[in-house]
């Protein structure tokens, strides 16, 4: 199954991501939004970070999920090669997300060909339609 998709965007990115889940479409999500910066697929998994964002709906989710990535990144020059064991949850009216995030510190090894400044709602759907499709413009 295809697990993202760009398409032509003005002055930034704007992606689909799919997954059977919720959790597959937001781990897509996560990686299209890394593939913007890094090559995902080269990246070691020697580091792990657990990653725990709360949000009042599923879109406040994605972006901090999301968010996740770019702080990591400025913080811990982490850079994320795969999202595992996401679990969203929805109690009392607000939904809760807890993954953990296995990658690499960055060094010489890796090459960092892009730049994600920030998350945006700007055209931010959440769908399911048999399956799951998440669709995200980020600032480059």
């Amino acid at each position: 199954m295809e697990r993202y998709r760009f398409f032509a965007h003005t002055a930034d990115a704007k992606f689909q991501a799919f997954g059977e889940t919720l959790e597959e479409a937001f781990s897509n999500a996560a990686l299209a939004t890394v593939s913007l910066m890094w090559d995902w697929e080269r990246i070691e998994h020697k580091v792990t970070h657990p990653v725990e964002v709360e949000g009042r709906d599923l879109k406040q989710l994605l972006s901090g999920f999301l968010e996740e990535i770019i702080y990591l990144l400025d913080t811990k020059s982490f850079l994320l090669g795969f999202p595992e064991n996401i679990k969203i949850e929805e109690k009392e009216n607000r939904y809760t997300l807890k993954a953990l995030f296995k990658g690499d510190h960055y060094s010489d090894r890796y090459e960092i060909f892009g730049d994600v400044k920030a998350i945006t709602y700007n055209e931010m759907e959440i769908e399911n339609s048999g399956r799951f499709m998440v669709q995200v413009v980020v600032d480059v």
